[in-house]
């Protein structure tokens, strides 16, 4: 893409403001760090812009809070107290979401997983945001929690312009094929790989 130009330009009947302002479904996926926060840059983009945002979080701990949530929900602050920017949602799995906190067990993380998923569906019919952010969200497709061809065909069908990006590694064929930006992050080199733990500011 020479100067941000596409290489082809498809017989689709739209132009091209109608094809640029298309909502996109975005995979990030692979075993190289850089998915979930990828994807965070990508909510401060769209706040920038007065989206509204809704972040998802399918694996997390709800006691492990991670530097971005406290970021972006300060700009959801900012957004209520001085109208910059847009509003700002986050919900993390753990032991149940944060709309229904609860104690749970590895065998009630698929139920969680299901609740999460359905909620992010009601969402979307109704059209609340305008990015809506699947952290780690291949993980319970893959473990059966949720069913691939509902995902697939929910986020395919789904109404308005809402951009949805999902994240997390080996992200299933189905959703890839549905996709219309997939990025892979490839492993080179990682400190772990000499020993060195995660640390402030780079994994959290």
């Amino acid at each position: 893409m020479p100067k941000g130009q596409p290489t082809t330009v498809p017989n689709d009947g739209l132009t091209t403001r109608q094809r640029r302002n298309r909502p996109l479904l975005m995979v990030h996926t692979g075993d190289g760090k850089g998915k979930s926060t990828a994807a965070f840059g990508l909510a401060l983009r769209g706040w920038n812009q007065g989206w509204s945002i809704a972040v998802f979080q399918f694996v997390k701990s709800a006691k492990w809070r991670i530097g971005e949530q406290s970021a972006l929900e300060a700009l959801a602050e900012a957004h209520a107290e001085k109208g910059v920017g847009g509003p700002v949602e986050w919900h993390k799995m753990g032991s149940g979401w944060s709309w229904s906190r609860k104690a749970g067990s590895e065998a009630d993380h698929a139920a969680a997983a299901a609740e999460g998923w359905a909620e992010v569906k009601r969402r979307l019919a109704e059209q609340r945001h305008d990015l809506y952010v699947l952290d780690e969200f291949s993980y319970p497709i893959n473990w059966g929690w949720v069913d691939v061809d509902d995902v697939v065909a929910t986020l395919r069908d789904r109404p308005g312009h809402q951009h949805v990006v999902v994240t997390g590694r080996r992200a299933h064929p189905a959703l890839l094929e549905a996709a219309d930006l997939v990025t892979e992050m490839t492993k080179v080199r990682h400190p772990m790989d000499a020993g060195q733990k995660g640390q402030r500011g780079i994994e959290w």
